[in-house]
This record gives structure tokens, C-alpha cells and sequence, in this order.
């Protein structure tokens, strides 16, 4: 098997060629004899090992890029060893472009390239070759693969593809400080020739700047570049591949570079004096003026820090720094007094605040001017002889009295005379006026300081004839006037409450301490004195006793007898005369309430048992109100509960039939021996007295025991006539039937007469009369409270008996 080619690109492939056809030209093979890819059989025939031969293996073919000729791009040839010539081998091709781009000759297996191919889009195609005999259409060869190499030619220029670019670098930079690299691409095929060999350089920015042939660094060229001179540059950078060569393809690229700023400038004033003109009436901490300094560069660089750098003006005047406009705004420290000084020269200074040691060789980095300030003079305001004023005048002094004087001044030149006036619209006027002409103020009514013991009003100060019609030269002043006190008021006892007596009190306890209030006002402290009114008489059941001893000006009302009862006298009235220590002494009366009530003794605060009660339970007015509402309505409810039921219920005779006679029982008992006058025993012993002693039951009878003698003591030749037990049952029956208030239906009612009784009486206490008993119950007093009752119940017995 042979490989040739028409022609080979390099020397070496025209040898390898030669060398191939020559040895294919005089190689034969004896017919007979099996070769070494044969083996023969038994039966004479040979068996062919398929084993690919050395000659129909390769490797690959090269094709140039970017043909344009008229003619197909001849590629390569294939050659089969089986190919005697004759036609009888038919070459076949497939795989990448077989049939589109690559074609090849069936019977010579010559392979052209019907395309013009570009190796930066596809720089190889991989195809496989096969010899087939052309009759059989038997494999002679098998499939080979072998690939097709494009080969490079120098179609590409060099290119930046992140340009155009910007860059900076500090002004005053050193010669060689890196700006920016650049860096530009070659679609070529590096390792082929120099198609993708790049060299660099400046085509425009000398001879600022400079740029390295090889890698692309720009740096500076030239020293001292100053942005305040020129800040922008734009520099041209070639790329050109052919390693610089004449005929190699070129790019460029811009790149603007900015210097950046330093501090490399110091302040400047434009000037180095200058004048400001401020009036007298300035305000202090207002801006009276204005001064820049200049400073070429930016930023954080041209900031500058003013300063007043002599006392003069230091002393008057303040200066800071505007950091949008980077000015000195100057304020007033002090008011200006123009009769006082009329100049003020400050020496101002103005500094870099951040200064670079880098650049110090470049000089100090401040500057200093001068400005002088004329004072103007402008007409002002009175000034008053103090800031406040503080007078004082005693209560109840006549209208007209003085009370202090105010002075003030006209600060101007030519000394113009003030006039006073009050400030109308404050409450105070109405208490005071002012001489216009000399500021003396005097009240025009009587004062009183328990109404009002301190008073403010403010008086406003002018040049004569300035007032009203130039509110702004007037001046204003606070005065505060002190009403001083005499002794006009009598004092009083301190509480209005009334006085809780207990009935257990003795005598000379002690039942209040009183104090006294004095609406004036003493210096040293209040000294009171009490005692009983002198044109009253004795007054026989509480006396008074004045506490001078303990300083404390208070008195004790003290019991005189021993007990009290409230049911005999709730109410007692006490008048005390109190004295003051004041020059001259007052005296006033005041007339205490003492309540008489049982007290609970056991506790301090004594009280009476109802108050204890609601006090014990600290239940407020609406809280009562609110619990007897809800007891009004449970009672409503049970009523109307009773009503619906008797209206519901069923009649004790169920029918016509069941006629029966009805049993009611009344079971109602006694109150035992305290209740003798619930019921009226006496119609048990006699039905003809019971006729005669009818009275209503609900009420109870007002002198029935004084009516009604004891059995005991009755007479026995007083006898009641006999009367019918039958008339009595039936004039009963006749009142049952006519009662509307019993049941309407048949009721048994019995009566039982066990006849007028012994005449030797009975031992029964119900109608006895007790001995009165001269035993004073008080002492149950001591027993607690469970007994307080029981003596309450004796002692009202007593009472009555008494009465």
C-alpha cells in the first residue's frame, strides 16, 4: 500500500514522497506464494487476516486558511496498495465537511477543499478514508481516520477589548509611576509564526506618558505635573503583531488619564486688609461679616481653619469656617458700644487642615490678613440701672402710698431724658401706676396679701417722644412688688368636723385637741391662746384647758361629768375664744359640735357604731346605693315568685265527689317571755273580756300596762257575767264569713273556755309588773360590746319608770 501527494509544503514531505513511490514501483509479490497477512488452508485455499497496512495509516493533511482561489484547494491524496490502476477501487470519505467542504476523486483519491476555510472559527476537521472494491463493494482497506489541519495565516488584527479605558494618577507623581497596563489580543494562531507575536506603542501623549513595548504599563514620563496647570490627558496605544514587523497587522486604544489632586497649594487671601462697617446695635452670636481665602486645590485638600490670632479682636469677636463655601464667618462675641470704642483691627488667620509632609518643602500652608471694624453709631434703647427690681409695701396702706422707684439712662451721646410707662397688658397695672418723669411707683388701692402677697408688672423705658411711635427703642424692665403682712385677720379654730363623745366618758378625759389657723403671716411662728367665753355661764359639761406648756398652740376639751347618753342629748355646743400673738392682738370665736356616741373601745380613733359601721366596711355611698338596689329587686322577685304560685294553686276540693271537711293548722309560736304583748291571752280566759279588749295586733298598745292590773292584785268581788259559749261561736262564725282576708273555702276554727279562773291567781309572769330595781346596769359596759344592748334595754325601763 503507497501514499503520494502531488505536491508537499515542506522539503521533507517531497523526500518522504519520493521515497515511497520509488519503493512502490519496483516492489513485487510472487501470486503463488500467501503473504504474511495470509494463511493457507487444507484444502488449498488461503484465509486473508483483515490487518491494516502500515502505508494506509496517517496522520493528518494541512490546508490553508482563507482560499479565495477560482479552483478547488487541492488537499492530499489517498492511495490504496490494492489500486492496480485500473478503476476496479473506489475511495470513499466521511465525517466533518466530507461531501460539503472536502470532496474526493472515487477512482484517484485525490481530496480537494471547495471552500475558503477560517481557522479562528474551526482550526481541525477529523474524517475517516475507506478503499471498497468497486465490484464486490469489499472492504480492500478498512476505515481510517485521519484529520485535517487548518493552517494559519496572519488575517487578524490585534485588539483591546476593554477599551477605550480612564485612569488616574496624583499630580507631582515621579517619573515611572504605573498608570494603567493595557493589554491587546491576537486571533492568530500563537504557535504558528508571529501572526500573534504583539508589540506596543505610544502613538499619541508624549512626552507625558510612556508605555512598555512588551507588557503593555503606561507610567509617566515627565516629573511635576500639575493638575492646577493641566488635569487631563489622552494618551494613544498601538498594539501591532508580526512582532513589530513591517506588513503585521495594528490596533490602538485611547486611555484618558486625570490627575488627581494633592495638597500642594496653601491658602490665599486676595488681599491682605480690609474693612467691615458694624453698628452698635448688633446682636451678640449674629454674623456681622464675611472673609475667604483661596486654595486652588480640592476637596478635603483646600479646607481651611480660620482663626482670630490677636486679643483685640479675639476678646469682641468670633470666627468659624463655612464648609460649603469655605468662608470665615464672623460673629459678635460682646455687644459694641460705640461711646465706648469705635475700631477693633483682628488679625485673621487661615490654615490647611490637612497638610501632606510629603510637600512640605513647598512652603507653609496658611496665610494671615488684616480687617478692621468701624463701629456705627445708632440710637438705642434706655438702659435700666438694674436688670430686676424687687420693692416691697405692707397691706392695707392707703392709695397713693410709694412703693420704690426705677431709674434708667439713654446710653447715646447726646443723653436724652427717659420716660416711664407700665405695661397695660398685665394684670398688675390695676394695683399700680408710675410717674412718667421720675420712675417713682405708687399703688392705687389698698392691698391685701392674703389675696395676693406677691405682685409682677414690668415697666418699659423711652426717650422722650420715641413712645409709641418707635416701639423699637424701647427698653423693659420686671418688677416684682412684695406685699408685706400686718395683722388683720382673727384666727380660728382649725377643723369644722364635728366632735365624737363617747357616753363612757369621765371626768377630765380628755375628748379633742384643738388647733388654731391664722390667715396672717408670722414671722416667728404662730402663739395662739384659748378659753371659754368669760360672759357665758359655767358651762357644766365640758371645760377647756389652754396647752401652754407644750408650745404646740393647741387646747384640750375635757369632759366634766361622767357619763353621756345620746338617746337623753346626742347634740352639745362648745364656744372657744382663740387669741393670736400679733401686735395689736385679734381675738375670734368659733362654736364646736359635739355629737354623743356609743364608742368602740377598742381601737384609737373612736367613732359612732352606725359611721364604725360603714367606715369598717369601706363601702362609698354609690357602693350602698348600688347593694340596696339589688335587695329591693331580689325582694321584688320573691314577691312576685309567692303571687304567681297562690294564683297557681289547686283548690283543696278536686271535685263534686270528694266533699270533705278541710283541716287548716296555723302553727305559729311565741317570742317566749320577752314577747307579751304579740298576742292578747286574755280571749283564752275569757270570751266577754276578749270582746271589750279588742284592739289592732300590728300595733303595739302605748300604755296597756297601765291599763291592764296584775291577777294578783285584782279585786275578787270583781266578776264578769256569764255569757253563752254558743252566742260566742256563732258571732265568730258570722265574722269568719265575713273576713275577706281568710281563704274562701271551709275552715275549722276552734274555741276553748276554761272558765274565769282561780281567784287565788297565778305564778305566771306574763301579767306580773316586776319590782323596779335601783341596780345601775352601766357596768355592762365592760362586758364588750355583746352587752351593750342589755344595759340599753334596762336603762331605758329605768327611764320609763323614772318618767
Amino acid at each position: 500500500m503507497r501514499i503520494s501527494t502531488a505536491s508537499c509544503l515542506c522539503p521533507f514531505l517531497v523526500c518522504l514522497c519520493f521515497i515511497q513511490r520509488c519503493y512502490g514501483a519496483s516492489h513485487h509479490v510472487p501470486a503463488k506464494v500467501p503473504s504474511r497477512n495470509q494463511t493457507k488452508l487444507a484444502n488449498g485455499e488461503t484465509e486473508v487476516h483483515h490487518r491494516p497496512k502500515r502505508g494506509w495509516i496517517w496522520n493528518q493533511f494541512f490546508v490553508l486558511e482563507e482560499h479565495f482561489g477560482t479552483e478547488a484547494q487541492y488537499v492530499g491524496k489517498l492511495h490504496s496498495n490494492s489500486d492496480k490502476g485500473d478503476g476496479s477501487v473506489r475511495y470513499i470519505l466521511d465525517g466533518e465537511g466530507a461531501g460539503t467542504i472536502f470532496i474526493i476523486d472515487e477512482v484517484t483519491g485525490d481530496i480537494h477543499a471547495t471552500k475558503s476555510l477560517d481557522r479562528e472559527k474551526k482550526t481541525h476537521y477529523v474524517l475517516h478514508a475507506q478503499a471498497l472494491d468497486r465490484h464486490t463493494e469489499e472492504a480492500l482497506e478498512p476505515k481510517s481516520e485521519f484529520i485535517i489541519k487548518v493552517q494559519d495565516i496572519n488575517d487578524n488584527a490585534p485588539k483591546f477589548p476593554d477599551g477605550p479605558f480612564v485612569a488616574t494618577v496624583p499630580e507631582m507623581s515621579e517619573v515611572g509611576t504605573s498608570v494603567l497596563q493595557v493589554t491587546a489580543t491576537d486571533a492568530d494562531d500563537p504557535t504558528y509564526g508571529n501572526s500573534a507575536r504583539i508589540v506596543y506603542s505610544i502613538l499619541q501623549g508624549q512626552p507625558y506618558f510612556s508605555v512598555d513595548p512588551k507588557t503593555g504599563i503606561i507610567r509617566t514620563a515627565l516629573a511635576n505635573m500639575d493638575r492646577e496647570a493641566r488635569e487631563h490627558y489622552t494618551v494613544v496605544i498601538q498594539a501591532k503583531d508580526m512582532a513589530g514587523q513591517v506588513g503585521g497587522l495594528s490596533g490602538s486604544t485611547t486611555i484618558n488619564i486625570t490627575l488627581t489632586d494633592i495638597n500642594d497649594n496653601p491658602p490665599k487671601f486676595p488681599q491682605k486688609n480690609y474693612q467691615l462697617y458694624v453698628p452698635e446695635s448688633a446682636q451678640v452670636g449674629k454674623a456681622v461679616g464675611k472673609i475667604k481665602a483661596n486654595d486652588e486645590d480640592l476637596g478635603v485638600n483646600a479646607d481651611i481653619r480660620y482663626s482670630i490670632i490677636n486679643s483685640e479682636g479675639a476678646n469682641m469677636f468670633s470666627i468659624s469656617t463655612d464648609r460649603d463655601t469655605r468662608e470665615g464667618i464672623i460673629s459678635l462675641k460682646k455687644p459694641l458700644n460705640y461711646e465706648r470704642k469705635k475700631t477693633y483691627t483682628l488679625h485673621i488667620e487661615g490654615v490647611n487642615t490637612h497638610v501632606d509632609p510629603r510637600y512640605s518643602y513647598l512652603g507653609s500652608f496658611k496665610d494671615t490678613a488684616t480687617l478692621k471694624i468701624t463701629v456705627g453709631d445708632v440710637d438705642e434703647a434706655p438702659v435700666f440701672s438694674l436688670e430686676h427690681f424687687i420693692m416691697d409695701v405692707y397691706e392695707n396702706a392707703p392709695s397713693g402710698t410709694e412703693v420704690g422707684g426705677v431709674t434708667a439712662r439713654d446710653p447715646d451721646s447726646r443723653n436724652s431724658p427717659v420716660r416711664y410707662y407700665l405695661d397695660s397688658k398685665e394684670e398688675g397695672v390695676r394695683y399700680f401706676r408710675i410717674d412718667e418723669a421720675s420712675g417713682v411707683i405708687r399703688t392705687t388701692q389698698p392691698l391685701d396679701r392674703e389675696d395676693m402677697p406677691w405682685h409682677n408688672i414690668t415697666v418699659m423705658a423711652s426717650e422722650v417722644g420715641r413712645y409709641p411711635d418707635n416701639p423699637s427703642l424701647l427698653s423693659h424692665v420686671p418688677v416684682t412688688v412684695q406685699v408685706l403682712d400686718v395683722n388683720d385677720n382673727p384666727p380660728e379654730i382649725a377643723t369644722d368636723e364635728e366632735v365624737i363623745v363617747c357616753e363612757s366618758s369621765r371626768p377630765g378625759q380628755v375628748i379633742q385637741t384643738v388647733t388654731a389657723v391664722d390667715k396672717d403671716d408670722f414671722a416667728n411662728g404662730q402663739r395662739f391662746s384659748f378659753a371659754l367665753p368669760s360672759q357665758l355661764p359655767v358651762n357644766p359639761n365640758f371645760t377647756l384647758r389652754d396647752n401652754e406648756g407644750n408650745r404646740d398652740s393647741t387646747a384640750s376639751i375635757i369632759a366634766r361629768r361622767r357619763r353621756f347618753n345620746h338617746l337623753t342629748q346626742e347634740l352639745y355646743e362648745l364656744p372657744i375664744v382663740v387669741w393670736d400673738g400679733g401686735e395689736p392682738s385679734l381675738s375670734g370665736t368659733s362654736t364646736l359640735t359635739l355629737r354623743v356616741c356609743p364608742c368602740q373601745r377598742h381601737g384609737r380613733v373612736r367613732m359612732c357604731q352606725g359611721e364604725a359601721f360603714l367606715s369598717s366596711a369601706g363601702l362609698s355611698t354609690g357602693a350602698l346605693i348600688a347593694i340596696l338596689l339589688c335587695i329591693v329587686i331580689l325582694l321584688a322577685i320573691v314577691v312576685l315568685f309567692i303571687t304567681l304560685r297562690r294564683s297557681k294553686k289547686e283548690p283543696l276540693i278536686i271535685s263534686e265527689e270528694d266533699i270533705r271537711e278541710n283541716v287548716v293548722t296555723y302553727d305559729d309560736e311565741g317570742g317566749g317571755e320577752e314577747d307579751t304583748e304579740a298576742f292578747d291571752i286574755i280571749a283564752l280566759r275569757n270570751p266577754a273580756a276578749a270582746e271589750e279588749l279588742k284592739f289592732r295586733r300590728d300595733v303595739r298598745p302605748e300604755a296597756r300596762q297601765h291599763c291592764v292590773l296584775p291577777r294578783s292584785r285584782r279585786s275578787p268581788s270583781v266578776e264578769l257575767d256569764e255569757v253563752d259559749v254558743h252566742e260566742f261561736i256563732k258571732q265568730r262564725l258570722v265574722e269568719a264569713d265575713m273576713d275577706t282576708s281568710v281563704p274562701p273555702y271551709d275552715s275549722l276554727q276552734t274555741y276553748a273556755y276554761e272558765g274565769q279562773g282561780s281567784p287565788t291567781g297565778t305564778v305566771s309572769p306574763l301579767d306580773s309588773p316586776g319590782t323596779q330595781s335601783e341596780q345601775d346596769y352601766n357596768y355592762l359596759d365592760d362586758w364588750g360590746p355583746e352587752f351593750q344592748k342589755l344595759a340599753e334595754l334596762y336603762g331605758e325601763a329605768d327611764s320609763d319608770v323614772t318618767t
